[in-house]
């Protein structure tokens, strides 16, 4: 399948997903991020783990705590960057056992230049994240449809580097592997503290 019949088939999914998207903090009004109804369900997904050798990681958090993914790539010169640098801040905000409880897990969609290159970028912005990548065309979009992230990667007509497109969302995970919320690009440093303050006091209360 070409990157853009890929592209093309998840962004239908995205598409699809926003129809049952519940009004932004779903039953807490004071979430920054969404929910979706029904909540996507992404814990059978594995993907090899670059920061530990390509051991099989699967989709879903450790017991009590939660699972922050990230899908882009280390060239991207805005989206990407900004994404990991705030996450990284809004972590800064919560005390050290709030903090302990968030893993991160950054995607790669640009296998062919990142594979090596993603846990020293991911590392770069936080020492406990997770790189995880495939070189598998197939593999990489089952990854990404259930999340509702979309991508495009395409070789330049003058030989360039490559034309390369993605959603920016950021998304968290629960031990149950279910997504239990999406934040779009460009919520808060503060607000996601927030919410990730509410969603860990969910764990506990779960």
């Amino acid at each position: 399948m070409t990157a853009t019949r890929s592209f093309r088939r998840i962004a239908a999914l995205v598409a699809t997903a926003a129809i049952t998207i519940t009004a932004c903090g779903g039953d807490d009004p004071t979430l920054s991020g969404y929910e979706r109804t029904p909540a996507p369900e992404v814990g059978g997904i594995v993907l090899p783990n670059l920061t530990d050798g390509g051991s099989d990681f699967a989709m879903r958090a450790n017991p009590g705590e939660l699972l922050l993914v990230y899908f882009g790539y280390t060239n991207c010169p805005d989206y990407c960057p900004t994404t990991m640098s705030d996450v990284k801040l809004a972590r800064n905000e919560l005390d050290d056992e709030l903090d302990a409880r968030l893993d991160i897990a950054m995607v790669t969609i640009d296998p062919d230049r990142d594979l090596e290159l993603l846990p020293a970028y991911v590392g770069g912005f936080m020492a406990d994240g997770i790189a995880l990548g495939t070189a598998e065309a197939g593999a990489l979009a089952d990854a990404a449809a259930p999340f509702g992230a979309a991508y495009s990667v395409e070789e330049a007509e003058d030989g360039g580097e490559p034309i390369v497109g993605h959603s920016t969302s950021l998304y968290a995970v629960d031990e149950n592997g279910t997504l239990v919320l999406t934040w779009p690009f460009g919520v808060g440093i503060e607000e996601l503290a927030t919410d990730f303050e509410i969603l860990l006091d969910r764990v506990d209360d779960a």
